[in-house]
């Protein structure tokens, strides 16, 4: 009897297990939805009293005349994140495949731990560095020969400091997926008569292809929602770029730096609640087709 209560007991253990564990996967699923509802509703009000086709179209941005336009908002984040994401990928991926296919270890136990530290660093410290060096860089030496005058503080600015802050995240993971490659697939390809190279560029990189792009996807993710770094650089200028020497406003920025002032005119908080519903979902659509792209490429190299 007691055997037949002690198992009794461990089964409903499990089965308690396994609902909790259910349940709070769940909780974490619906936690987006949460989020994406709870803005909505703050933003309710300006929908209600403009379109959202020309909030997003619009380029007026005059909360006291209740013109509240984002496109310069939207395009700033895209001029930034893209930028960062040109600088950072090439050497982040050449990066990894030179620490798992050609470092001595002795290399790797002093890098490793140096790209932990550049992991660590606060976003402000990339900021201040940023403003210090970055931008009088860029307007004083670079833009010259390209522009007739920028002060420095662009999206190119931004692009660069937030380039080096996902540099860390990305080698990170990149390091990982080569790593996890089987041995026995390099041996293979270097006993059939392919060069090191050779080997990297159709077995390593072409195996990692899926692992890659979520690494890209992750550290995008993280370019889209930045903030302190990127608006001490970026100008804070409401306009659209057009050309990287020009200033930009991401959004992130307009909502760290209007937040909790000036909220006595009409709407303005609704405004910068839609701010954030629209950076929302841009990171949910992103990665929506990331994931759409990266199930397809997965099922083309299971073939």
């Amino acid at each position: 009897m007691n055997k037949l209560n002690h198992t009794k007991y461990r089964i409903l253990k499990d089965i308690l297990a396994r609902n909790v564990m259910l349940g709070l996967t769940i909780f974490s699923l619906l936690l987006a939805v949460i989020i994406g509802i709870g803005l909505y509703i703050k933003s309710a009000p300006i929908l209600h009293d403009h379109s959202l086709w020309s909030l997003i179209s619009s380029s007026s941005w005059r909360p006291f005349k209740g013109e509240f336009g984002f496109l310069p908002f939207i395009m700033g984040t895209l001029w930034v994140t893209l930028i960062a994401i040109v600088i950072a990928l090439p050497l982040c991926l050449l990066s990894g495949i030179y620490l798992s296919e050609y470092a001595h270890p002795f290399v790797k136990r002093i890098v490793d731990p140096m790209i932990d530290i550049l992991a660590g660093i606060p976003p402000v410290v990339y900021g201040v560095w940023g403003a210090l060096v970055v931008v009088p860089f860029i307007g004083d030496v670079v833009a010259p020969h390209f522009v007739e005058y920028s002060s420095g503080y662009s999206v190119l600015s931004g692009g660069i400091v937030l380039a080096i802050m996902i540099i860390p995240l990305i080698i990170s993971i990149l390091t990982e997926i080569f790593a996890a490659i089987p041995k026995e697939l390099r041996d293979a390809s270097l006993s059939v008569g392919a060069t090191k190279w050779q080997t990297i560029k159709f077995v390593i990189i072409r195996k990692s292809t899926p692992g890659i792009i979520a690494a890209v996807v992750l550290a995008i993710s993280r370019a889209f929602g930045e903030t302190i770094a990127v608006l001490m650089v970026c100008g804070n200028i409401s306009q659209v770029p057009h050309s990287v020497f020009d200033s930009g406003y991401p959004l992130p920025a307009l909502i760290a730096n209007n937040y909790g002032e000036m909220m006595s005119l009409p709407l303005y908080d609704s405004a910068l609640m839609l701010a954030a519903l629209i950076l929302f979902v841009i990171i949910l659509i992103f990665n929506t087709i990331s994931r759409i792209v990266l199930v397809r490429i997965e099922r083309r190299f299971a073939l």
